[in-house]
């Protein structure tokens, strides 16, 4: 890896999570020179940004003096002067497990966590399965090339987590654009226009997404059926069902986080087979290395930048003195490449092993979807291995301009189908 000059303050211009290369040039540099700086970029409120593996795990597990409230991610100023003129701003009718600390954060997990563990996955991994299979189809009918991140990548997980919450599949390009206008609103071909009353993007998408899930949620209240969305709409807590804003942001989660970081983890994971074509013949010649590959492409791709905590007193970290309510920006990508950790981090091994990405984070707040998002992806492998015969990059790979969820956007590829005869043998 080439470290370059970049300042620490580029890590919040969402240019800069366009170029794999300058991203992670500046990220190494900073692990060996300065693991801990302070940025004041002007363009967001100041934070310490947290490189190495082992700061970010240490942070994460000690909840109780770095919590998630009030703030998941660093924003522009733009977007934090709105919320203020706004009072609480999203917060005032939507509110999710990321924001929840405590005793309040493992009562609503809880909620929903049985039915992410792998034994209650399995009842619906034929279901995964079939859609895996339908997509790779979809890849058939493109006539032998296709932007593999836009038209595949993108659509296929996204069916997945919409069919558990019980959205038609005539709604899912409207929740795919309404998911991108709240994680990666800074990509203008992702952004759309203020709402009437001036609000940013994000908060108009949010503000639409509240209004389509309402009659789901009042549905399953009635309808009660056996699945993710009757849960969490007929959960309560004292014999009650949750507050609305609750309700709400348990469906916000799944229908946004839920399907964007496995599609940015699934293009990113195909780019990297293509720029390593010897994994890739590996992966082929060896579908039980799957499961590990499915960890090195989730580890290499951290499609999560980044996730905030804020102390909650004066403390010590990296020998610098942290204060009271002092942000600290947890940037998944350095700990993902940091070579304390890592044998030879920036390469991309399909059979790494141990692989302690933090790619879903550690501690209370690990991912509750990890199981379902590899169970995804490893699906999708395994049809795609047993029936694309060969494929190549033909364009040049476009990344999403965004400093909180992002990834490879566009993936121009063209392939070629086994013939019948060779599937069956």
């Amino acid at each position: 890896m080439i470290e370059n000059d970049l300042p620490a303050e580029a890590i919040t211009d969402a240019r800069t999570f366009t170029d794999d290369a300058a991203l992670h040039g500046l990220l190494a540099r900073l692990r060996r020179t300065d693991p801990l700086p302070r940025v004041e970029s002007g363009t967001t409120i100041p934070f310490w940004l947290v490189t190495r593996h082992a700061d970010l795990t240490a942070i994460e597990l000690d909840a109780s003096r770095f919590i998630n409230a009030p703030r998941q991610a660093v924003l522009p100023l733009a977007y934090e002067a709105h919320t203020r003129r706004e009072g609480q701003g999203y917060q005032s009718f939507m509110r999710n497990l990321v924001a929840m600390d405590g005793s309040e954060h493992r009562v609503f997990r809880a909620i929903s966590q049985s039915r992410f563990l792998p034994k209650a996955l399995n009842t619906i991994r034929l279901d995964i399965e079939r859609l895996a299979a339908e997509f790779v189809d979809r890849m058939a009918g493109k006539g032998g090339s296709c932007d593999f991140a836009g038209e595949i990548a993108m659509w296929y997980p996204l069916r997945v987590i919409m069919t558990i919450l019980g959205v038609p599949p005539q709604d899912e390009a409207l929740m795919l654009r309404l998911t991108q206008q709240q994680l990666s609103s800074q990509d203008p071909e992702f952004a759309g226009a203020a709402d009437d009353a001036g609000a940013t993007t994000g908060m108009a998408a949010m503000k639409r997404m509240f209004d389509y899930f309402q009659p789901i949620i009042a549905d399953r209240r009635i309808n009660p059926r056996d699945d993710i969305a009757t849960v969490i709409a007929t959960a309560t807590i004292d014999d009650a069902y949750l507050e609305e804003r609750d309700v709400f942001g348990y469906f916000v989660i799944l229908a946004t986080a839920g399907h964007d970081t496995t599609s940015y983890s699934l293009a990113g994971g195909m780019l990297a087979l293509l720029q390593n074509p010897d994994q890739l013949e590996k992966l082929r010649a060896d579908p039980a290395l799957i499961p590990s590959a499915v960890d090195e492409i989730i580890r290499w791709s951290t499609p999560v930048r980044h996730f905030c905590r804020t102390a909650v007193e004066d403390c010590q970290i990296a020998g610098k003195a942290i204060k009271k309510d002092d942000v600290l920006l947890l940037s998944y990508p350095s700990a993902n490449r940091d070579e304390t950790v890592f044998e030879d981090p920036f390469a991309f091994r399909i059979d790494r092993k141990p692989n302690r990405h933090l790619a879903f984070g550690t501690g209370p707040h690990l991912c509750l979807g990890q199981h379902l998002a590899k169970m995804e992806l490893g699906s999708f492998l395994r049809e795609f291995l047993a029936r694309i015969d060969h494929i190549e990059l033909v364009g040049t790979p476009r990344f999403t301009e965004a400093t909180f969820v992002s990834g490879v956007k566009e993936l121009p590829v063209r392939y070629r189908f086994k013939q019948p005869t060779d599937q069956a043998a």
